[in-house]
Order: C-alpha cells, then structure tokens, then sequence
C-alpha cells in the first residue's frame, strides 16, 4: 500500500514506465485513487494526466475524456506552481480530444467543434503556431465528406510553419497519405513518404503508421514490393495494441485485395475479439468493413471463423458466409449513426467504398516460401541444369526393353531380376506389368509364385509401406522352404533383417542376418556373397554394431572384385559412404564417396551419381569447399537428392558467412517439405531460415519466418526447439524495435522454462528481459526480473551469475530512485561475493574484455561458468563492479564516507586482470567522491591521471574534466580550473 508522498512519487514513476495497455490503465486508476486519499494534489494532477494518455494509447480513448476535463479544470480554476510544468501537454492533449469525440456518434457534433475552438484559443493566447489546429480542423472536414473545405484546411495545414506542439515527422504526413490517397494523387503520397521513411522516427506510433497509410498507394502505383515490406513491419506494429484496431483493418483490406486470404483470416481470427471491446464506434466500423471485404473474397463453402465467446454469447466456429453479413452490417449501423449526427452520408460512403473494393493486380505473395509454391499446370522443376557446367552429366544410353511374346513367365521374372540388377526402375515397372497382364490370372508353379512375391514386396517398400514388405518377405521366406529353395530363401531372409532393422526391430534382425550370411557364403556365388556380406553390413550398421558393418563391407567389397559385377560394386561403393558417416570418419566418406561417383557415372546413373556427389559434399570440413560440392550436386541432383543437398549448402554458406546467400536454399527446402508434407522438416528448417535471414540483417523476414516456426514446432509438441527458437525471435523482436513484443516472449519463454532441469536457461532469460528493460529505463520492473534471474541462478548452484544477477539488481533500484531498496539489494549481493571462493588470477585464465559483460549463450546452451568454478578473472572482475555499483547506492543514500571505504583496492585489482576502462570509471567515481568528503588534495592527482587515460569523445571525459576543475577551484587554482574548462568546452554546469 503506498503510504507517503515519496512513495505516491515513485509509484507514479513505475506506472509511467509500464507499457500501454490494460495493465497501465489499472494501475493509474489505483494511483489516482491513493493519491486523492493522500490528499497530494500535486501528484492527483499529474496521474491524471498519465491517465488520459494511458487511455489514448491503450485502447479505451472515451475514458480520457474525463481526466483531461479534470485537468484543464484545475488547471484554470486553481492555478499550482506545478501546473506550468504541465502546459505543454495540456496543449497537445486537445489534439486527442478532438480525434476522439469525432469518433464516438453519441457527441454532439457542436462539443466537438467547441473543444476545437477553445484549442485555437489557447494557441493563440500562447503565441503558437496553428498548424496543429488546421490538421484538426482538415480532419473534421474529412470526417463530415465536405471535401472543398477539407481540401482548403489541407493547404493551410500543410504551408504553415510546425511549432513544438505540432505533430511529429511521421505522423503529420501519415494523414496527409491518407487524404491524398483517397483523393487520388497516389505519386504525391509516395513522393511525401520518401523522405520521411528516410529520416528516423522515434514516436510510439510510426513508421508503423506512415507504411500502413503507404498499402495502397504503394499497391496502386505498382510498387508491390514495397506494398509487401510495408505490410509486414507495419502489421508487427499494430498486432499488439487495441487501439490501433483502425490500422488492423486497413491490413485485412490489404490482404483482401492482393490474394492473401488465408493470411487475413488468420489476421482476421486474431483480432476479431478486439470488435467487441473497439477503442471506438469510428474503429469498429472500419475494422469490420475490412473484415467483411475479406471474407466475401473466400470460398465459404464449408468454411468457418473461431470466435471467442463474450458476455452471453458463447464462443463458436460461424460461417465465413454469416460473419460477412454480419460485420458488413455493423459496419453500416456505426456509419449511419455517424451520418445522422453529422447530417451527411459521408461514412455510410466510405463503408460503400471499402466493401466494394476488388483485388488489384495479381497475387502478391507474402513470403519467400509462398513464392514458390508452384500454380496448378506448372512444369516440374526437377530436371537437372546442364548449362553451368561443361562436364557431361552421366547419362546411360536408352537400350530397347525387348518383351518376346512367347516370353514364358519364368523368363519375365529373369527379365525383372535383370532390370533390378542393373538400376533399370521404369524397364523392371513395364517387366512386371506385363507379366502380370499375361499371367497374372493363371495358376502358376510355385517357384514362380514366389518370386513374383519377391518383387510385389520390393513394390510395397519402394511404397513406403515398410511392414507390407515385411509381411510379403515373410510369405516369400515360407513358400521358398516349402518348395524347398534354400538357396534363394536366405537372400529373402537377409533382405527381412535389414527391413527389421531398419523398423526398430533389432533382435529378429541380428538373429536372421548372421545364419542367412554364413549359408550364402558357404553356398552362393560370389555375387551371392558379396550381397549377402553387403546386407549383413546394413543391419549391423542399424542396429549399432558399427565396426562390425565396416568388417562386413569390407568382405563384401573384396567379393565383388572377384565376380566383377559393376553395379553390385558401385552400391557397395556408396553403401561405403554411409558406414564412414556412422563411424563419424568424414575424410574416408569423402574418399569412398568420390569413388562411388566415379563408378556410378562411368555406369551413366544419374541418381546415384548425385548421391555420391552429396555424400562427398557432406564429408568436407571446410564450408567454402562444401559450397562448391554442394553446387555439383543440385548440378546433378533429381527430386530426393535435392532437398538435402538444399539443406547442406545452406549451411556451409551460413558458415562461410554468406547467409544471405542460404536464403535461397533454405526457402526451396522449406518448400519441398510443404509440397511432400515433411511437417518437422518444414518447422526445422523454418526455424534455420529465419535465423539466416537474422544473420542477413533481414529482420522483418526473420521475424516472420521465426514465428511460422514456432507455430509448427508447437503443433508438432516440440516444446524444446520451439523454446529456443523463441529465444532467438526474442532477440530479433529487440533488433525491429520491438521491446514489448520481445518482453512478452521472453516471459513467456521463461514460464515455460520452469521445470528444475531448466533454472539456468529460466534465469538467463529472466536476465535478458531485466536489461531489455533496463534498457527502456523501466528500471523497476528491472530490478524485479534481475532480483527473479538471481533467485533462479542460486537454485541452479550457478553463483557467479547469481552475483552479477545481483549487482544488476542495485543498478536497477540505485537508477530507480530507491536508495534503501538498492542498499538492501547491495547486502545481499555482498554476502553472496563473499561465500565465493578466492579470485586469484591463475596464468590460463583469460580477463573479461574491458566494458563487457559475460555473455549468456542460446536458450539450451551450456552456462559459461558454474558455481564451483567461479575463479579468476571473472569473479575478480564481477567483484569489482558489484563494489563499484553498490558505491552508487551508498553515494545516491548521503553515505559518501561509506562509498569512498567501498572503492579502496577496486582499480587495482581491476587493472590486474587488464580491464582499464572499469578501473577508469571507478578512479573517476573514487576522485568525486574525495571532493564531496573534502578531500580536494587528493582528488586533484586522481582526477588528472583519470581524464588523461580517458579517450576524449567519451562522456567520461567531460565528466572527469568538470570534476577536476572543480577540485582546481576548491585548491584555490582558479586559472588552472579555467584552463580545464576551456580546454573541454565546459560551461561550468555538471
């Protein structure tokens, strides 16, 4: 319960820190609440104040109303000394009114207009531009469809000259787009966006706003790209803030007339909810004529929007058809409110415009992915390109299948055994075919029933259906030791155990493949033999048994040299391939590799020659060489080549630095797995995507990319991958600017990293989401996530983080104004320094660098440092800064004294471990605090020692050289001390 006026101060100052929104809104209303029991006028004003913007900005502007009329109020009829400081945003608050009562039906058109009036008034009486007042005026105009006196409003809004209390670069031309926009000058408004867009923009509502105003023109004037770029960062703007429902559905629109229906539904689904509790009438009626426009462009057969339940209305799946009619109804009762107030038909035109709206050019699509999705008739992109390469591609010459007529069936089964031998797949389809067309409904003996078995089993698994060519081997192994053929039931049998293997069923496998092995040697050929040792390699490898499947192949190999079979030596050669990558031996898989190539072209097999070529890529250790083997395969490379081959170039390029390159690679990947429903590789491989587009500096993509991830890594449940892929779209949010959006999932992240197995990743992440707000100078709330990292780091044994977990925690109370807070925090901190064990300097030990701070790796990284190896450097260096910060506390306490006690030794020790810049800043903080004991004579030599180590464009410098002229002054060196300040341009002012 806040209980003192200091209190009330520092309550007000937290709530001003928190982000807008529901969470903001509540606490000021408490706030006003206490400070009305406290009788503190001063700070009752100034929460109200807080309020009105809170309402503006959260979501609920109708609200501001009151709290504006309140302030205004007291500001005329009871005049404080404090109410000066608050004149400038008395001023630019009429602005928000004006917007505001012009979007609610049920004001008067006159209160409107009265307010607008009592603006002007103000601005004149303190000598202020009207700017402002025109764009006001312009926009009622607007509002009313009076488009000469709008059209006359505009041009003296935008010639007379911009004053403090005009609006800022980017949202004064967002509506200037806007009008010149809907009056149809589209190159204006894209030629008056240009340099905005340009320049840099800090308000909370741009360059979101500019680039939502910019859809059309930019859609309009053939600038698709830009239409799409803009899109996308404006949207990941808007999505988080009720009040920009408005702008939301300018988006939905957006997605409506450039093909993205799919999109806008989802856009659509996410928001619909806001309709009910719309920041306004005005809002509400734009958002749901956009969101009709969109659902009357699906196809509703069949098709339905979730809607979340409200009041007395449950939640419920309504038709696309029915929500259509409903929102565009809505969207006509809120216009026809409007137009009855006003006495014009203006808004029920703009709905008339907005629903009958039509797509304008082609689709345009969204992502880099959804760009190669292939349109219905496309020609397959398969084919290898031979262009860019003069070595010729191995090819087999087409050699005539010849089919007697009088073929008996056994002389069929030869054929197909034939085309199986030698990779010939289409000759073996129409072999088979045939035989089955002539044979297929006759009784046959039944040897060859058997082994037409064979090769319906070999069918089954080409198929996929692994446990129907387990089930059709087994028949096959029956029939054979019914015939009996012994001979041929063993190959079956071995062909059975790698299947077994290779379906997670070891023991069968290994019991099979060792009998089958030993009677084919004992009593095959040596083709026989070598297949047999080549299958029994296969299993053992499946199964674990590496070294022993290398010892097989090798049985094998030397078998096949003896009977000379080229393509039985080609598969042994890359089966090789595969056995070296088990035994992780990658320089002999490169060599076994570039054999199996050799064979395989001088064979003419393109597709086993292009996974020869991938299994070579895959071997090399350099990414730059990779990159070129890489680009021989995709050369080469038919349809289940090319996606790994895809996805290994993109890596070695993000290894060579040259992610922007991988793009491309990762998004065919991403595409292939789409088109073949590889639903983990598609999340994976999106996850891999945006961290290259992050890595390319394409934040936007990245972001987007990240989030379709996490999607899918969620459906598939898995948590893990989807929790570190969260940490890095954290990451990427702060690089767009996105703080809040950032906050959100890094704590989000954090409750899901509450299991014991996750306490140093739930810390690292509790940290992360303290400096964010560090950062945004929320120092409070800092304080409390710093104070949460610590705690979790202490139960995690991790002490040294748990120490610099807590000196961020001092930072944070000491910059929030708590003094006592920051002291406690400091105890805490000291006691912890002190259970460390010692911080001598070891000579492997490396020194933090100067200014850094220990880096925390990825979310399911390793922790850099645990707590019983919290030596050296790092703790010596943590150490230091703790006492160093916790001086700061003690000095913002009155406790100069006890801080100066704090520094003694610190920059020694700090120099020690070659981090001089901390042990500059602390020499700096020991002189100040010599001058404010009195101890003048020895900050003198301090202080110029310090400024002389310092760089002379670091804000220490000016800081040092102030201090030091006035420790000159209090020696009595007063020419010395003008010496000083002239030298540093010092006005005489810390």
């Amino acid at each position: 319960m806040v209980s003192s006026n200091d209190d009330l101060r520092r309550a007000l100052d937290r709530v001003s820190e928190m982000p807008y929104g529901s969470g903001q809104i509540a606490a000021v209303e408490q706030l006003i609440r206490q400070a009305d029991a406290a009788g503190d006028d001063e700070v009752s004003f100034a929460a109200r104040m807080l309020a009105t913007t809170a309402y503006v900005y959260g979501g609920e502007p109708a609200r501001s109303f009151v709290t504006f009329s309140w302030c205004l109020a007291d500001f005329d009829n009871n005049p404080r000394p404090w109410h000066n400081r608050y004149r400038h945003n008395l001023l630019w608050y009429f602005k928000y009114m004006v917007n505001g009562l012009l979007a609610f039906p049920e004001v008067p058109l006159d209160r409107t207009r009265a307010v607008l009036d009592d603006m002007e008034r103000r601005y004149r009486e303190g000598g202020h531009s009207l700017q402002a007042v025109y764009k006001m005026r312009h926009r009622v105009a607007r509002h009313l469809g009076a488009d000469e006196e709008a059209e006359e409003w505009y041009r003296r809004w935008t010639t007379t000259p911009r004053d403090v209390l005009s609006d800022c670069a980017g949202c004064d031309p967002s509506t200037q787009i806007g009008y010149l926009a809907d009056t149809g000058r589209d190159e204006e408004a894209v030629a008056l966006a240009e340099p905005v867009l340009a320049g840099r923009l800090s308000c909370s509502e741009q360059p979101q706003g500019v680039l939502t105003a910019l859809l059309m023109p930019y859609l309009r004037t053939g600038r698709r790209e830009e239409a799409r770029q803009a899109h996308l960062r404006a949207y990941r703007r808007h999505r988080g803030n009720l009040a920009d429902l408005w702008d939301v559905g300018d988006h939905l629109t957006f997605c409506a007339v450039t093909g993205n229906q799919v999109r806008g539904l989802e856009l659509l689904e996410r928001h619909l909810d806001w309709l009910d509790r719309a920041p306004s009438p005005a809002a509400a009626m734009m958002f749901a004529a956009s969101g009709a426009l969109l659902l009357g462009r699906l196809d509703a057969d069949g098709l339905t929007v979730r809607r979340r339940g409200h009041g007395e209305r449950p939640a419920a799946e309504v038709p696309v058809g029915v929500l259509a009619e409903e929102l565009a109804a809505t969207a006509r009762q809120v216009a026809a409110r409007f137009d009855e107030r006003n006495g014009t038909s203006s808004q029920s035109e703009v709905v008339t415009r907005r629903l009958a709206l039509t797509p304008v050019g082609e689709y345009l699509p969204l992502s880099a992915t959804a760009r190669r999705t292939a349109p219905a008739g496309a020609a397959p992109t398969d084919t290898p390109d031979q262009a860019t390469d003069p070595t010729p591609l191995p090819v087999r010459p087409r050699v005539p299948l010849d089919l007697p007529a009088a073929a008996t069936p056994t002389e069929l089964l030869d054929l197909a055994d034939e085309a199986w031998r030698t990779d010939r797949d289409d000759d073996l389809v129409t072999v088979l075919a045939a035989f089955d067309e002539r044979f297929g409904d006759q009784e046959q003996e039944p040897l060859v029933v058997a082994r037409r078995i064979e090769f319906a089993a070999l069918e089954l698994h080409r198929a996929d259906d692994v446990a129907g060519a387990v089930a059709a081997n087994r028949e096959v192994v029956r029939r054979y030791q019914e015939i009996p053929d012994p001979l041929r039931e063993q190959v079956v049998t071995s062909r059975l155990a790698v299947l077994l293997a290779l379906t997670g069923e070891p023991e069968e496998a290994l019991a099979l493949a060792g009998p089958a092995t030993a009677y084919l040697v004992e009593h095959g050929d040596s083709t026989q033999r070598a297949a047999a040792h080549d299958r029994h390699s296969v299993v053992l490898a499946e199964t674990g048994h590496g070294e022993e499947a290398m010892a097989a192949a090798d049985r094998a190999a030397a078998e096949v040299a003896a009977g000379g079979d080229p393509y039985l030596t080609a598969r042994l050669a890359l089966r090789r391939v595969r056995l070296l990558e088990l035994l992780d031996r990658p320089a002999d898989a490169g060599e076994a590799a570039l054999r199996a190539r050799e064979l395989y072209r001088e064979l003419g097999l393109a597709e086993p020659y292009a996974i020869a070529c991938l299994g070579y890529a895959n071997s090399l250790d350099d990414p730059a060489d990779a990159v070129g083997a890489y680009d021989e395969v995709l050369r080469v490379a038919t349809a289940d080549v090319r996606l790994p081959a895809r996805i290994g170039r993109a890596r070695a390029l993000v290894g060579t630095g040259r992610a922007a390159d991988a793009v491309e690679d990762l998004v065919e990947a991403v595409a292939i797995c789409v088109e073949r429903d590889i639903a983990d590789g598609a999340a994976m491989l999106r996850w891999e995507l945006a961290d290259a587009y992050r890595r390319a500096g394409r934040a936007v993509e990245a972001a987007e990319a990240a989030e379709e991830a996490i999607g899918a890594l969620d459906r598939l449940e898995q948590q893990a991958d989807a929790d570190r892929c969260r940490h890095m779209l954290a990451g990427i949010y702060l690089s767009l600017g996105e703080q809040e959006t950032a906050l959100v999932l890094l704590d989000e992240l954090a409750g899901n990293l509450d299991g014991p197995d996750n306490l140093p990743h739930r810390a690292q992440v509790l940290e992360e989401a303290g400096q964010v707000l560090y950062n945004q100078d929320r120092d409070n709330v800092a304080a409390q996530r710093f104070a949460a990292a610590a705690s979790a780091y202490q139960a995690a044994g991790l002490r040294l983080d748990e120490l610099r977990a807590r000196r961020r925690e001092i930072a944070a109370l000491h910059w929030a104004g708590d003094p006592e807070a920051a002291l406690a925090a400091m105890a805490r901190a000291d006691a912890l320094a002190a259970s460390l064990p010692s911080d001598s300097v070891g000579e492997s030990d490396a020194a933090t660098p100067d200014g850094a701070e220990p880096a925390s790796g990825p979310v399911g990284s390793e922790p850099a440092v645990d707590g019983d190896g919290a030596t050296g450097p790092a703790l010596r260096w943590e150490r230091a800064m703790v006492a160093e910060t916790g001086a700061r506390a003690l000095l913002a306490a009155g406790r100069e004294v006890d801080a100066l006690d704090r520094l003694a030794g610190v920059a020694e020790r700090l120099r020690s471990i070659e981090a001089f810049g901390e042990a500059l800043q602390v020499d700096l903080l020991t002189g100040e605090l010599l001058m404010r004991t009195g101890r003048a004579g020895e900050a003198e030599p301090l202080l110029r020692r310090t400024l002389g180590g310092l760089p002379e464009q670091s804000p220490l410098s000016q800081q040092a050289a102030w201090w030091l002229a006035e420790t000159l002054t209090a020696l009595g060196r007063e020419e010395e001390a003008e010496a000083v300040r002239a030298t540093h341009a010092l006005d005489g002012e810390e």
